[in-house]
């Protein structure tokens, strides 16, 4: 018998996937992957300060920077117009396409690329 403290990744994934939490992807503006936030969690010189602005009705989010300039504009599968509203604070992670908003850390596609 497994120990429960033993189960592999793949295993508690795919019953995640069964119970509903999370989606088949793991791609930018999809599901995080473990060792991504693991990367981004280790990483807390990379975040960089932003404001939210308007989301468009195809789900992208647009960011500007502290001086109100436009950052760049994210997406994410979930409707980000739930979690977090025009002129609140968040931050995107520079290099692991990472939005904290609300409270919460999602993958996100980045149109920067």
């Amino acid at each position: 018998m497994t120990s429960p403290l033993r189960v592999s990744a793949e295993h508690t994934v795919v019953c995640l996937r069964e119970a509903g939490a999370l989606c088949a992807e793991v791609g930018p503006g999809h599901d995080m992957h473990l060792i991504q936030r693991r990367i981004v969690a280790a990483t807390p010189s990379r975040w960089i300060d932003a404001i939210a602005g308007a989301v468009d009705a195809d789900g992208w989010l647009e960011l500007r920077d502290l001086e109100g300039r436009a950052l760049t504009r994210v997406w994410h599968h979930a409707p980000l117009a739930s979690i977090v509203a025009p002129g609140e604070p968040v931050a995107l992670h520079a290099g692991y396409h990472v939005l904290s908003a609300a409270g919460r850390w999602l993958n996100v596609r980045d149109e920067r690329g």
